[in-house]
């Protein structure tokens, strides 16, 4: 894994207020981990950036290192790695998602 695959990454969690790193794409999930989270993240009405992680083995491998955590989809939130599809879940029923997003759309815009 290169350099430039891991300042990608951080690039991508630190440019946009929400970002999954998924097997698929937001219109085309690929597993059906993949999909739950992009349902649970489609209600906020946010900006999403999706990262089809199959398309790129390297990424895949780097991800993994990035955030400490071996499995997708990962979800970042305001250049924080928030967790995969079960925190994402447990943390929206809990309301604990929204304060986040509000953050980082707040942050993206000033």
């Amino acid at each position: 894994m290169t350099r430039s695959v891991m300042d990608e990454i951080k690039e991508e969690v630190t440019s946009h207020p929400v970002v999954i790193y998924m097997k698929g794409t937001r219109t085309a999930p690929q597993c059906g981990f993949s999909a739950a989270a992009i349902q649970v993240l489609e209600q906020y009405q946010v900006p999403l950036k999706d990262v089809n992680i199959l398309a790129d083995q390297e990424k895949w491998a780097a991800l993994k290192v990035f955030s400490e955590w071996p499995t997708m989809p990962q979800i970042y939130i305001g250049g924080q790695f928030v967790g995969g599809c079960d925190i994402l879940r447990e943390m929206h029923g809990k309301g604990e998602i929204a304060p986040l997003i509000q953050k980082a759309t707040a942050a993206a815009k000033s």
